[in-house]
C-alpha cells in the first residue's frame, strides 16, 4: 500500500504569548504580591491549533500577525521550530 501524502492545513487564528505569575498563595482582595516565579509560554488558539496539527504530521500554513517586539519574534520562531510555515504571519 502506498503512503498517502502528508494532509496541507491552513490555520488563520490568533498567536499571544502567555505569561504566568507564581504566588506563595492567592492575594486578598486589593493586596499586592510578589511572585517568587514566573513562565512564558507560546500560545493562543491558532497557534496551538497549528503546532498539534504539525505534530500530528501534517504541512501546516499559519496566518495572523504577532507584534513587532519580542514576544512577536519568539512567537514566529516557535512556529518555525515546528516546521510551520510562517509565510502568511504579518507584523
Amino acid at each position: 500500500m502506498a503512503d498517502s501524502p502528508s494532509p496541507q492545513i491552513l490555520v488563520v487564528g490568533s498567536l499571544n504569548m502567555d505569561l504566568t505569575a507564581y504566588t506563595p498563595r492567592l492575594p486578598f482582595p486589593g493586596e499586592t504580591m510578589l511572585g517568587n516565579r514566573w513562565e512564558m509560554a507560546c500560545g493562543g488558539k491558532g497557534g496551538n491549533q497549528a503546532v498539534a496539527a504539525a505534530r500530528l504530521g501534517a504541512r501546516v500554513t499559519m496566518i495572523g500577525r504577532v507584534g513587532q517586539d519580542a514576544y512577536g519574534i519568539a512567537l514566529r520562531n516557535s512556529l518555525i521550530s515546528q516546521a510551520i510555515d510562517c509565510e502568511g504571519l504579518l507584523v
